[in-house]
């Protein structure tokens, strides 16, 4: 955090031309001058304005599992960032295999590859083009994993994710702040969703939804929280798998994680009453080298703690490494907890656009 504070202070003069040009960039999309892609099934796009985890990846799970009771067949398309995956289309899972591993793939969409069985996933940086193969594979909804800013995929849905424990920030354009855009491009937004909601800050989403409705009365406001599903852990497969950690849960465990916001996935470690020895914030998409992995068992000695406890996307990229520990490692699962009234809406529209297709 006083690493960002410091960045946002030098880089708060550049805010004004980096939010000109992404203005910019929206209105020659909107006039036509940018080519944009309409396709011939809905496309859903989950993403936000800020920086950082607004979770994202726990609401494309939802969705997709929404989509598949409903007797839909949604497929994922992602950039696929931090994967070293090149090609123009990457197939992760065709919906029965997954075809590659956390490091080819990125850990996010080898996370919802491994967790939606039936769901093709694909990446690539020019998004039509896996989009495409993800129609000729026999998709009718198109997900679209981190889509606010991807304009050139024109979408049905348009989702737009905030994190109720950090909201927008600061409040400023990059470099100078949070925001990816400046506030006006939340216009493009079908639907606004507040993550996670528990008790103890339900007040403060509140109190945020009434000042996007004050500024964007015409679009709607879920509100979503995350419920614990269970533990799990790599089996001699290399597959995530649900697990009974039995009287390790009792334990002192040690915390860890490489997500945007550490402190959050620390504080849900404590909700969860797991109370860790000793925690170990990393940065996003951390790879987990050598070194990185002795200074965290050291740290992990050190505490007093029995076991490594980890997010689940964190579990998928040290999958290959789990059996060479010397403590045993697990992942905290967790899902989505969204209002009805957000599932119905949310099949109400798909419907709907589907019909006038």
């Amino acid at each position: 955090m006083e690493t960002n504070s410091l960045f946002f202070t030098f880089g708060r003069p550049f805010s004004p031309l980096y939010s000109l040009a992404m203005r910019l960039r929206e209105s020659l999309y909107r006039r036509g001058m940018l080519p944009s892609y309409r396709f011939e099934v809905p496309v859903v796009s989950v993403g936000n304005l800020t920086m950082g985890g607004t979770g994202k990846t726990p609401m494309v799970q939802y969705l997709a599992r929404l989509f598949q009771e409903h007797g839909f067949r949604p497929a994922i398309v992602s950039r696929g960032y931090g994967g070293a995956a090149r090609g123009k289309v990457n197939l992760v899972s065709d919906g029965s295999n997954l075809l590659l591993n956390a490091h080819a793939a990125g850990d996010e969409p080898r996370l919802l590859a491994e967790t939606l069985p039936g769901v093709p996933v694909l990446t690539g940086i020019v998004r039509r083009l896996p989009a495409r193969r993800a129609l000729e594979m026999g998709a009718d909804v198109l997900l679209l994993d981190d889509g606010f800013q991807h304009l050139p995929i024109v979408r049905d849905i348009d989702l737009v994710l905030f994190n109720t424990d950090r909201l927008a920030g600061n409040s400023r354009v990059f470099p100078g702040g949070d925001l990816r855009e400046p506030v006006a491009a939340l216009r493009r937004a079908t639907g606004f969703v507040m993550t996670g909601v528990h008790e103890a800050n339900r007040e403060r989403a509140e109190r945020f939804a009434e000042l996007l409705r004050s500024k964007f009365p015409d679009t709607p406001i879920a509100f979503a929280g995350l419920q614990m599903e269970g533990l799990v852990e790599v089996a001699s497969s290399g597959m995530i798998v649900p697990a009974n950690a039995g009287p390790l849960q009792g334990a002192p465990c040690f915390g860890f994680c490489g997500i945007a916001h550490p402190e959050l996935f620390r504080q849900t470690l404590t909700d969860q009453g797991f109370a860790p020895a000793g925690f170990l914030g990393l940065s996003d998409h951390q790879r987990y080298g050598e070194a990185q992995l002795d200074r965290l068992l050291t740290l992990a000695r050190k505490s007093g703690a029995q076991w490594l406890l980890t997010t689940e996307k964190d579990l998928v990229k040290l999958a290959g490494r789990a059996a060479q520990l010397p403590l045993p490692l697990y992942g905290l699962r967790m899902r989505v907890a969204a209002d009805e009234d957000f599932a119905r809406t949310m099949l109400e529209h798909l419907e709907s656009r589907k019909a006038r297709r």
